[in-house]
């Protein structure tokens, strides 16, 4: 049996095969969202620095010879009064055996000219011999004892230039790379530098401030109850790696002057060196605390959004709607800026922006803690 469809009912499933399905309304976005957070920040400016030791001693020959030996392993600890250097001794030992000749021979004149001056004083007294006699004796015995005491000095000199065969080191501490190795022939002067030993118990950190920041400084310090005078007296040392050295300095002292072809005045600060971790010639970046906020209003640098000039955030209003705004940044802290206007502490603004992120989305929340100086914000 065939059976016939009618157009109705034809055109109603045409209709009905066409109709589109439709789409279901779009989730609002899912945004990371962050407290505006009011805090006091302590704002530290670098400087480079660079290190020395306590103290950073040379060693120098005092006098000239062959190098027969280095006592010490180089880049170890030596002690105060080790010997270092050994020069070739036989020299001066020389000297010294001259030297003792050369008083035993005006130890004999004297006994020889005081026996003769003490004969000649009763022959003199009875008119036996002549006063010329009487006082070339006496003269004669003056000068034997002048040149017994040149004699011993001579002596004295000749076993202190064997003495100075062996350099000592002047303290305990760390020494270097010798310049010199044995068989070198060294001489005395400041230029003939053996090596260098250094006292690491505290070690000495020199860097320069500006003349502008350095009056800026002074001036708040000077205020009365000034918060940077507290927060400024410690300082501390951004090492090469990036890390920060655990131990805390203070500032020992400034230089006199303001040196004229920088413009800049030296300081000096002393660290504690425990672990003698730094060493001499190290550059360093100096962190001193140059300005105290009080309750200052920070946000994540991330969170910043600029745009030809003008630096907004989106803040998250009622309803979960958020509208961008504009706002002033002051310096930065850490991985945080703060704010001098356009946000309050209770305001919540939207961690980072998107590019489907716009002024009146409404988004979903999600409240995140942060800390400046912790990176991105944790849960």
């Amino acid at each position: 049996m065939n059976r016939i469809y009618s157009p109705a009912i034809f055109l109603l499933f045409l209709l009905l095969s066409c109709k589109k399905e439709t789409p279901p309304a779009p989730k609002p976005l899912e945004i990371q969202i962050v407290k505006v957070l009011q805090q006091d920040v302590n704002l530290e400016s670098e400087f480079t620095g660079q290190t020395f030791g306590q103290s950073d001693i040379q060693i120098n020959p005092r006098v000239d010879g062959v190098i027969l030996s280095l006592n010490f392993k180089e880049g170890g600890l030596v002690t105060k009064g080790q010997v270092l250097y050994t020069i070739d001794p036989l020299p001066f030992q020389t000297k010294v055996s001259e030297a003792e000749g050369q008083l035993a021979e005006m130890q004999a004149r004297l006994a020889k000219t005081k026996s003769d001056y003490e004969m000649m004083q009763p022959l003199a007294k009875m008119n036996a011999i002549s006063q010329r006699e009487l006082i070339a004796a006496r003269s004669a015995y003056n000068a034997s004892q002048a040149a017994i005491k040149a004699a011993s000095a001579n002596l004295k000199n000749s076993k202190i230039e064997l003495g100075y065969s062996n350099i000592v080191s002047p303290i305990s501490g760390l020494i270097g790379i010798s310049k010199v190795r044995v068989g070198d022939y060294v001489r005395p002067g400041p230029a003939s530098v053996l090596n260098t030993v250094s006292d690491l118990g505290d070690v000495r950190v020199r860097f320069t401030i500006s003349e502008q920041e350095f009056l800026r400084i002074f001036k708040e310090i000077s205020k009365k109850d000034s918060d940077l005078k507290n927060a400024s007296k410690t300082i501390s040392i951004l090492l090469s790696d990036g890390s920060i050295y655990p131990e805390k300095g203070k500032v020992s002292f400034a230089d006199r002057q303001i040196d004229p072809a920088t413009g800049a005045v030296t300081f000096e600060a002393a660290f504690a060196n425990p672990q003698q971790l730094i060493r001499p010639g190290q550059y360093v970046k100096v962190l001193i605390v140059t300005d105290v906020r009080k309750d200052a209003l920070l946000i994540p640098q991330r969170s910043v959004i600029e745009m030809q000039g003008i630096t907004q955030v989106y803040v998250l209003g009622k309803d979960n709607k958020v509208e961008m705004k504009a706002i002033q940044l002051g310096p930065a802290f850490k991985d945080s800026y703060i704010v001098t206007d356009g946000l309050t502490a209770n305001d919540k603004i939207a961690l980072g922006g998107t590019s489907q992120l716009k002024s009146g989305n409404v988004v979903t929340p999600q409240i995140k803690e942060w800390t400046p100086g912790q990176g991105q914000a944790v849960k």
